[in-house]
């Protein structure tokens, strides 16, 4: 079969193969693991926002309803804002009246 490795018909050979494809199998995801958490390490972390974490973005005009539910830390927030509890966004969210900012 074309594509396949070539393998010996040697019984103790082909358990050997196996038991070093084990190794450096286990090796490999390893070191995957151990760089992984290095490059998780160097990320830069979101720091929560000073006050309120969640807000509701509410738009001055007359007649229109609240705008969006936005992390306290938003910049695209309007202009006015009311604090939100994470229940208190979570049961407007829930609702489906007023969307998650994107």
């Amino acid at each position: 079969m074309t594509g396949q490795i070539p393998l010996p018909d040697d019984l103790p050979q082909l358990r050997t193969i196996a038991r070093l494809a084990d190794i450096l199998g286990a090796a490999a995801r390893a070191r995957i693991a151990e760089i992984e958490a290095r490059q998780a390490a160097l990320r830069p972390q979101r720091t929560p926002p000073e006050g309120p974490t969640w807000v509701l973005g509410c738009l001055r005009e007359r007649g229109r309803p609240p705008d969006r539910v936005h992390l306290g830390d938003c910049r695209m927030t309007a202009k006015h804002t009311e604090p939100l509890t994470r229940d208190q966004a979570r049961g407007i969210l829930d609702e489906g009246k007023i969307a998650a900012c994107p």
